[in-house]
């Protein structure tokens, strides 16, 4: 369970409800990461449009390249709902989910192209302890296989997985079955005693 607990609908504000809604029409279930983020409803709201902008705009890189940098990152950093969630977006894309077992052997792996292998050690550059870690070289290399507006795109994936990562683990956000289509209910551990409702700041 996650360390802040979910917001359930019965918590929830009208606007809040409409959007556990529309994220249940989407992928059948609400996404964790929502409900924790409905105890600031704002936030939950921002976050919610920046990610399908940045979706609908993330469109020059091929699936393949963009998914499986994030899911790097969401390994290393060691997001579980990261990983489950984002091994679904790769199933629903028609991708090869079965190859991701074998991400820590990438580098000597047939089962990656030289582009995804490229775009997976740039994850790594970015995801780094040490900011310096990308290189000019690198950089330039990323450039001859997507050119600029595929690099500026896969920077952004990969800076954005971060924070997605960082922040869920850091919540103690857990995988919820996205990958196996058995999906729990984000709030079905909560306690929804008269107490928690009223120290809900939700709306």
């Amino acid at each position: 369970m996650a360390r802040l607990r979910p917001v359930t609908p019965e918590q929830a504000g009208p606007m809040t409800r409409a959007t556990y809604a529309m994220a249940r029409r989407r992928f059948g279930s609400v996404p964790e990461p929502f409900a924790v983020l409905a105890h600031h409803p704002a936030l939950m709201r921002t976050s919610g449009v920046h990610e399908l902008l940045a979706e609908r705009a993330s469109n020059t890189l091929p699936a393949a390249i963009r998914e499986i940098a994030v899911y790097r990152v969401a390994w290393t950093i060691g997001c579980s709902w990261c990983i489950d969630f984002g091994t679904m977006l790769q199933r629903l894309d028609g991708l090869d989910t079965d190859r991701l077992a074998h991400i820590a052997e990438y580098e000597t792996s047939d089962l990656y192209s030289d582009d995804e292998k490229a775009a997976i050690a740039y994850a790594d550059a970015m995801t780094g302890d040490v900011a310096t870690a990308v290189t000019d070289e690198q950089i330039a290399d990323l450039e001859r296989r997507f050119g600029p507006a595929g690099v500026v795109e896969l920077t952004y994936q990969i800076a954005l997985e971060n924070m997605r990562a960082r922040m869920n683990s850091a919540l103690g956000i857990h995988d919820q079955g996205f990958s196996t289509d058995a999906c729990r209910v984000p709030w079905a551990d909560a306690d929804t005693d008269t107490d928690a409702k009223g120290s809900s700041t939700a709306s």
